[in-house]
């Protein structure tokens, strides 16, 4: 569909049934993908695969020390994921305006900024405090190329910055989702249960949900990833739209707003 290079995510994460890693570094040497972000557990192992292809790595990093552990082992940049963000924040409940400051004073290497970015003030405000750029994630859900059901995009929409829970908190982890009838079962587990609790105990909320909550739009299975972003998103554009709208937002901000004015 382009000839312009992409980035791919491969995420390693503790897993019911672990994924073909191996497997997904292959197709994505032999796809030609030139930018590989990796998240989960540090990807130091197929590190040497990746560079000997020359392809690129952006680790996603919850804390500057992993960040500083990423760079250590060859990252050619990082992807710093504050407190604010969908899916693991990590364990440190670092938003991003203590965290991308702080990745700045410290790396060497460029970083992206992550967790809650969702529009031109979003880009403006992380270029200020050190980022090269921004990722998205729950906004990019909710355009209309996301290959998802309509229930998904409408629940984001219909959610405000206080519709998002931390769950999995007692087991270390935490994953921050948006709220629905599974989610409050799982919380109710964790209350119950305290320090006690097994990932056997949540297992039927959150093992194998994705697809038919993704698909199909059975909103209630279970949990899924969700930013407190949510509260700034008020529509489905386009992707094109999307980034034409941040792109040109910003530069009124920085020329109407912030340039001249100090």
């Amino acid at each position: 569909m382009t000839d312009k290079p992409f980035a791919v995510n491969l995420t390693f994460l503790p897993t019911v049934s672990s994924p073909d890693y191996p497997g997904y570094i292959d197709a994505i040497i032999k796809g030609g993908v030139k930018v590989v972000e990796t998240a989960g557990r540090s990807p130091q192992q197929y590190m040497p695969q990746l560079k000997d292809a020359g392809i690129k790595v952006i680790h996603k990093c919850t804390s500057v020390r992993h960040a500083l552990k990423a760079q250590s082992i060859g990252c050619d940049a990082v992807s710093v994921d504050g407190f604010e963000c969908g899916g693991h924040p990590g364990e440190d409940d670092i938003p991003n305006m203590i965290l991308l400051p702080r990745a700045a004073d410290e790396l060497d290497i460029p970083f992206l900024a992550s967790g809650g970015m969702a529009d031109a003030r979003s880009l403006v405000a992380a270029m200020a405090m050190g980022a090269e750029g921004m990722n998205m994630g729950t906004r990019f859900i909710a355009t209309q190329e996301a290959p998802v059901h309509d229930n998904v995009k409408q629940a984001i929409l219909q959610a405000s910055e206080l519709d998002t829970r931390l769950v999995m908190r007692p087991l270390r982890n935490t994953e921050r989702v948006l709220t629905n009838a599974a989610v409050e079962r799982i919380l109710e587990k964790e209350r119950e249960l305290g320090d006690k609790i097994s990932f056997d105990d949540i297992v039927d909320e959150v093992a194998g949900v994705y697809p038919r909550i993704m698909k199909e739009g059975d909103m209630d299975l279970g949990a899924w990833s969700c930013g407190m972003v949510a509260g700034l998103i008020n529509d489905i554009p386009t992707c094109k739209e999307l980034i034409d709208r941040i792109m040109s937002d910003a530069e009124d901000i920085i020329r109407n707003r912030l340039t001249g004015t100090l």
